[in-house]
Order: C-alpha cells, then sequence, then structure tokens
C-alpha cells in the first residue's frame, strides 16, 4: 500500500513540476501571444510597421549598450591613467581581447564559420534570410571584449549583424514569410548602424547599398520606422562624447574643389591599399597550421606591439579622429614615445602617415587572428588621418588657406567608400554626423572619386568577391540572383536506367520495357560513365530479331553533348545546355554517374522562384 501512496506521490511532484513549467513558459512568453494577437487583427502593412518599431528599438538599443560599454573602457584607459601605465595597457589589453575572444568561440560557440556583412548576405542569398539565433547576441558579446579591450577595429558590423538576426528570428517566431522576413532582416541592420551613429539616413543607405544588393523589393516603411528608432534611442541615451559626431569645421569654398579632387584620388588609392593589405593578412592567417588560440596569440602580440608604438590605433580610434576633426592634432602624439622627438611638425606628419600605413594592418591582424570587429571604424578612421596627412603636407609645402577640418570629414567618406563600395552610405554617414549638409558638393566629389577608383581595380567588393564568384551571395545582376538560389540537388534525377557497355541490344530492349526514361546511361564493368543511348537512335532497329544478339550497347551509345559535373552552379549548367542544344545531360562525380538533369525543371523552378523573390 506504501508503494502505492510514493507512486502517488511521486506522480503528483512530477505533473506540478510540468504544470509549473509550462506556467513559466506562457508567463515568459505572453509578450509573443500578444503580439501573435495584434498580427491576426492587423494587416500586412501595419503589422510591418509594427514590427519595424520592435525590431528598431531591439537593435538600436544593443547597438547603444555596445558603443556606451566600450566607449567607457577606452575612456578609462586613455584618460584616466598615467602614461607609463598606459604604455603597459597597451601592451595587455588588445592581446587578452584577441585571445579572449577566439576561447569564447571556441568554447561557447564551438567555432565560427562567417562573421561580418558577408554573413548577412549569404543568409539573405543562401538561407532564405534565415540567421541562426545565437547570432543576436554572440556578436555583441565577442566584439565588446575584442574593441573593448582594444583591437583595432570597429563595432558597426557586429552591431548591424546582431540587428539583422534580431529581424530574422521575430520574422520566424511570427511565421512571416521570406519578402517580410528580409525586410525585418535589413530593417535590424538599419536600427544598428542608425544607433551607432545617430545618422538614420545612413542607416538606410547602408541597407539599400550593402544589404539587399540585387533584391527588388517595394515596401520600404518598415526601414524607416527602424532607423527612427534606432537614432532616438541613440540621441536620448549616448552622450555626445559617445557619439561620433563633429562640430568644428569651416564653410564649403568652391576655391578649394582641387583639395578635395586630390583628395578623393589618394582615397582611392588608400582605398585599394587597405583592401589589398586586408586579404594577404588574411591568406596568412589561414595559411598558418596552427590551432585558433596560438593564432590569436600570435595576433594579439603584433595589435598590442603596434599600439604601444602607435597609441591612437588602440581601439576603434574615434575620439582621436575627433580631435584631429576639431583642430587639435597635435594631440595625437601626447601619449606616444614620439612625444620626446624634436620638430614636432615634421614629427606629426610623419606620425601621422605611419597611422595611415599601419591601421591596415592592425585591424586585419584584429579581425583575422581570432578577434571580431569589421571595417566600417577602421575605414573612417583611416580617412581622416589620411584627410589630415594631406592637409598638414600642403601646408608644409606652402598652399594657403587649406581647409584642414574638411578635409579631415571628407576624408572618411572617401576611404570608407572606397573600402566598403557604399558610396551614398558614407556621404550621408557625414553628413548627418558633422552636420554638414553644405559640404555635400566635397563629400560627393571625394566619396566617388574613391568609389570609381575602387571599382576600376574590382568591380566587385573583395570582401565578397569570393562568394559571388561562387553565386553564394546576391549581386545587381538579378537573374543570376535567382539562379543562384536553384540547387542541383533539388532537380537531380537519381533513377536513371543503366546497362553496361558489354549488353546486347536484347538485353537493352528488355530493359527499356521496365522503364518510361528517354535515354539509357551506359557504364564500364567499373561502374564509370561511358555515354548515352537515346531511345530515338534505336528506333529503327528495336524490331529488327536477328540484330538483338549481334548488337552491341558499346555500338550503340552516343558520347553526350555535355557533362555536368556535381559541383556546377545552376548558371554553368545552363550554358551547358544552350551549348549543347540539349534538354536533358547526366551529371557525374569522380567519373561515376548520380543522376540525370534536364533543362524543363529548371525552368519551371526558376519560374517559380521568380515569383517568389522579385517583387520583395
Amino acid at each position: 500500500m506504501s508503494k502505492f501512496k510514493n507512486l502517488r506521490r511521486y506522480h503528483s511532484f512530477f505533473r506540478f513540476k510540468k504544470d509549473f513549467e509550462t506556467y513559466s513558459l506562457r508567463k515568459a512568453r505572453s509578450y509573443e501571444i500578444v503580439i501573435h494577437w495584434l498580427h491576426s487583427k492587423l494587416n500586412r502593412n501595419q503589422f510591418l510597421l509594427l514590427s519595424g518599431v520592435l525590431v528598431g528599438c531591439g537593435a538600436g538599443m544593443a547597438g547603444v549598450v555596445l558603443k556606451m560599454l566600450v566607449h567607457y573602457i577606452h575612456f578609462v584607459i586613455t584618460y584616466k591613467v598615467h602614461f607609463s601605465t598606459q604604455v603597459f595597457f597597451y601592451a595587455l589589453f588588445p592581446f587578452l581581447g584577441i585571445v579572449l575572444t577566439t576561447l569564447i568561440v571556441v568554447w561557447f560557440f564551438k567555432g565560427q564559420s562567417r562573421k561580418g556583412i558577408p554573413a548577412i548576405l549569404h543568409e539573405i542569398a543562401q538561407n532564405s534570410s534565415m540567421i541562426p539565433p545565437v547570432k543576436m547576441y554572440s556578436q555583441v558579446l565577442q566584439s565588446a571584449v575584442t574593441v573593448g579591450l582594444g583591437g583595432s577595429a570597429g563595432l558597426e558590423s557586429p552591431i548591424a549583424v546582431t540587428g539583422a538576426a534580431l529581424g530574422s528570428n521575430y520574422a520566424r517566431t511570427y511565421n512571416l514569410g521570406y519578402k517580410e522576413r528580409t525586410l525585418l532582416l535589413a530593417a535590424g541592420a538599419t536600427a544598428g548602424i542608425a544607433a551607432a551613429f545617430n545618422a538614420p539616413i545612413a542607416g538606410m543607405m547602408f541597407a539599400f547599398e550593402i544589404l539587399l544588393t540585387g533584391v527588388v523589393f517595394s515596401d520600404f516603411m518598415p526601414l524607416i520606422v527602424a532607423a527612427v528608432c534606432g537614432s532616438l534611442l541613440s540621441k536620448i541615451i549616448l552622450q555626445e562624447d559617445v557619439l561620433f559626431h563633429f562640430e568644428s569645421r569651416t564653410p564649403f569654398n568652391y576655391m578649394n574643389v582641387p583639395f578635395y579632387v586630390v583628395l578623393g584620388v589618394l582615397c582611392g588609392f588608400y582605398a585599394r591599399y587597405y583592401v589589398v593589405i586586408s586579404q594577404k593578412v588574411e591568406h596568412f592567417f589561414k595559411g598558418l597550421k596552427w590551432k585558433p588560440v596560438q593564432r590569436a596569440m600570435l595576433g594579439g602580440v603584433l595589435v598590442s606591439a603596434l599600439c604601444v608604438a602607435m597609441p591612437p590605433l588602440f581601439g576603434e580610434g574615434y575620439t582621436v579622429v575627433k580631435s584631429l576633426a576639431n583642430g587639435h592634432g597635435e594631440t595625437i602624439l601626447q601619449n606616444s614615445f614620439f612625444r620626446y622627438i624634436p620638430e614636432q611638425k615634421q614629427m606629426l606628419l610623419i606620425f601621422t602617415g605611419c597611422i595611415c600605413l599601419l591601421k591596415a594592418f592592425a585591424s586585419s591582424i584584429t579581425i583575422q587572428s581570432g578577434g571580431n570587429g569589421g571595417n566600417f571604424a577602421p575605414s573612417l578612421f583611416s580617412g581622416g588621418f589620411l584627410g589630415f596627412f594631406f592637409a598638414l603636407l600642403c601646408t608644409q609645402l606652402g598652399f594657403e588657406h587649406v581647409p584642414v577640418t574638411n578635409l579631415v570629414i571628407v576624408g572618411m567618406a572617401g576611404v570608407m567608400s572606397g573600402v566598403m563600395y557604399a558610396p551614398l552610405t558614407a556621404i550621408f554617414l557625414i553628413a548627418e554626423s558633422s552636420s554638414g549638409y553644405d559640404l555635400f558638393i566635397p563629400l560627393m566629389i571625394v566619396a566617388t572619386g574613391s568609389y570609381l577608383m575602387s571599382k576600376w581595380f574590382s568591380p566587385i567588393s573583395p570582401e565578397i568577391k569570393e562568394l559571388a564568384e561562387e553565386g553564394k551571395v546576391f549581386t545587381r545582376a538579378h537573374d543570376k540572383n535567382i539562379l543562384s538560389l536553384i540547387k542541383m540537388e533539388d532537380l537531380l534525377e537519381t533513377e536513371v536506367q543503366t546497362i553496361t557497355n558489354s549488353g546486347t541490344l536484347r538485353e537493352l530492349i528488355e530493359l527499356i520495357k521496365e522503364g518510361d526514361s528517354s535515354n539509357i546511361a551506359v557504364v564500364n564493368e567499373q561502374g564509370l560513365f561511358e555515354g548515352l543511348i537515346p531511345l530515338d537512335s534505336i528506333r529503327p532497329i528495336m524490331f529488327d530479331p536477328e540484330l538483338y544478339d549481334t548488337m552491341t550497347v558499346k555500338k550503340l551509345m552516343k558520347a553526350p553533348a555535355a557533362v555536368v559535373n556535381a559541383d556546377d552552379n545552376i548558371e554553368l549548367v545552363i550554358r551547358k545546355f544552350d551549348a549543347a542544344n540539349a534538354w536533358h545531360l547526366p551529371v557525374v562525380k569522380d567519373k561515376r554517374l548520380i543522376g540525370m538533369i534536364s533543362k524543363s525543371r529548371i525552368l519551371n523552378r526558376y519560374r517559380k522562384l521568380l515569383q517568389e523573390y522579385s517583387d520583395l
């Protein structure tokens, strides 16, 4: 009897536990019930506007918290300690930041295949805009450790990835389709960028130029409300010294146009230099057959050494750029060993030039050795220093009325435009951050010149060039984007009738009776593909019994007009179909037949995708 009492007691306990967990789950997700109810009551456009507000607030808050945290860490290290202590911090913290980030990735996130903006573009093109939920917080955590402790990278790309992940997973939670999911993904990234710079228009331009490249869409109101929400949160919460904001500048004078034209050319060359250095550093670290932590230690040592020699390379560097823009360029020598060297004017020019050259190394090493960050801040930082270097050089060469502050400001737009292939984003970002809409002409001159030069070197952004060539991200070629969504494995006909090359016509006819295929594949004794037998080619002899045992398959087979390899992309397959003027082609892997693919199935799939993706 006691056993039955104990059994009932255990049963009651587990039932209570289950009910409590169910209640807790419902309580924790009560907001989801409300949003689901609103989804059922609102029409599509109304719900998208509400979603834009919610996603924008979430992504904007993530950006605000991250920027504030990193800013105050840098403030304590840079301004609240003695020079001797600063040198120790510059030597230790960047190393710790990169190594700790790598350990976090290895221990908690089981490695990381892609990061930064290319990760978002890949998910849009290849994963129906579904970003793994882990990226809603992993990028913030990793970049806070890397950049907060002095890694020479930017926070904006991780903020954009976080916002995009929030938008994507919000859409997934409320069962929205691909079109809405892509729109809210872009809205989240827009809000993150808008919050990081308090620049809503720049956030929208970022979505249009970079994230939604090659995607046709008509809805943009969620992007607007998300950008407004992110910017408002930034304006309300962040203080002026945290924001990327410039007050001091001089009015535009058309007599200074030659300065801006030359600076645009310099920005274009520097952007190419930055990209080439980034690629070489990436290949170097990928070529090392070391463990991730060992690569991180090497990268940490190198970045720490650069920060000790050139303190402005520590962290994002926005505070230093503000000093340049506000006319306090000489202060950048104060925290370095260069302050002990006489001839400060010449030394400032040399110091500034060295920082321009070394920033590309510092940022690339930070990101490629195991840290987490992006090229937003490094490109703006480099552009500011390049503009200041050019202004100093012009002044020392004897030119009068050199607009130093303006050259610093527009130089940021120039390098960012050339590095990120986003001239509109760069123009509006600097215009909003400096309240410098009267500088639109020089901004357009410098940003457009740099962008055109970068396009001359490489038509596609080198950051995504490899993915674009593989058809894994969208480009401005809309037809190719649709074709890249078609997967070989979805179209492959694996049920193919085969016969050995030593078979007879009698065996072939028996095989034909069993199936309805228009082509019979021929293989040799080792199973390797040799050719095809189209039914139309054997109709004249099918009914001649005298040939049944004398005619061999080897005499009847024909070499296919073309052969598709298993790793060919659909664009290449289409070209093979057109060149061969065929409707069916064999697909092989390691010379073994794995199936057949038909042109009609590709066209049918293309039509369906065109309907689904062309009205985003």
